[in-house]
């Protein structure tokens, strides 16, 4: 068992978050700083990582078709994040995840040249599912030519895929929503995604911080056949249907990585006894063997922390490592 986190931090300091995410964490991950701007975020920043398509920001948000300064701005931030992984990282032996947007969650953001979202084009999110796949493999294959000595993994982030499975997502104008995918659909284009990213790492995690309620539950199956390994989900909104698959889940080897230290209320920290008691009451109904339990989870904050300020961030982070052993000695009793 260990303890990660989701993505962002606060701040604009790259080198700052760099060090303590390394110095702390032996799963480690390159951080988000969405306060440093445009192409900061979660949908520039995997933007850039995009091989053979544009985009450009438009006052809608970001917009397929030519390449604008955005864009711009938006590779050169991760260039600079990866060269300072680079340098922080020389002497780092263990796990740094690389996070990015998954393809339904950029389909579901992203907008054609003529206005309407790609999410609603299937030839359209083929095309980015494809980019997405050739971009951030290549992007991972050069990380491990320059950093030999760690163990790449990868995450997708897809916080609206549920929203894609139950046809909620907004239309472009927003008074609208388009129509549900079918799970068939959404299982191949995750797939593509996945078997290139496991070409150049040894687990593809997927994180998504909504509720799969209405949905008769996390779709397990969809994504063991989309050929995830882990899922991260927020324990707080995870309910009995889900447990009903989780479990079985955990049982046939995957991982699953509870989200059990809030984040929707900046700087409001969830103690390591309140993460382990959270835990607790979700885990000891399901009778489970606990070496399958300290095999196969993980902790993590529920969302990311960018909203926070840097001194709760790093405070609420260490109390997350904190119960890591705690609910593991619990756990074994």
């Amino acid at each position: 068992m260990h303890a990660t986190s989701v993505g962002s931090l606060p701040g604009r300091d790259m080198p700052g978050a760099l060090g303590f995410v390394l110095g702390s964490f032996q799963h480690a991950w390159l951080p988000e700083l969405p306060a440093r701007g445009v192409g900061a975020d979660m949908v520039g920043r995997t933007a850039a990582m995009l091989d053979g398509l544009d985009v450009d920001l438009q006052a809608q948000g970001w917009r397929l078709g030519s390449a604008g300064i955005d864009h711009g701005r938006a590779k050169g931030l991760l260039r600079h994040d990866l060269d300072d992984l680079e340098e922080a990282a020389q002497h780092f032996t263990d796990v740094v995840t690389l996070t990015l947007a998954g393809p339904w969650t950029m389909a579901a953001c992203l907008e054609l040249p003529r206005g309407n979202k790609v999410l609603d084009d299937p030839g359209a999110r083929r095309d980015l599912a494809e980019s997405l796949a050739l971009g951030a493999s290549s992007l991972l294959a050069e990380m491990r030519r320059r950093l030999p000595a760690i163990t790449w993994r990868a995450q997708l982030d897809e916080p609206l895929l549920p929203a894609v499975l139950a046809g909620s997502v907004p239309t472009a104008s927003g008074f609208g929503r388009l129509r549900a995918v079918d799970r068939p659909q959404v299982s191949e284009l995750l797939g593509r995604v996945t078997a290139a990213l496991r070409e150049q790492v040894d687990q593809v995690a997927l994180h998504g911080c909504a509720g799969w309620r209405g949905l008769g539950g996390v779709d397990t199956d969809l994504l063991g056949r989309s050929g995830v390994d882990v899922l991260g989900l927020d324990l707080a909104l995870l309910e009995g249907s889900d447990w009903d698959r989780l479990g079985p889940w955990l049982e046939s080897g995957r991982g699953l990585r509870l989200g059990a230290a809030q984040t929707a209320r900046a700087d409001q920290l969830t103690s390591t006894d309140q993460v382990v008691d959270r835990c607790l009451a979700a885990l000891r109904p399901l009778g489970m063997d606990p070496h399958v339990l300290e095999r196969g989870l993980s902790l993590s904050t529920a969302c990311g922390l960018a909203g926070w300020s840097t001194g709760a961030a790093a405070a609420q982070l260490e109390q997350l490592l904190a119960a890591v052993d705690l609910l593991g000695e619990q756990l074994a009793r």
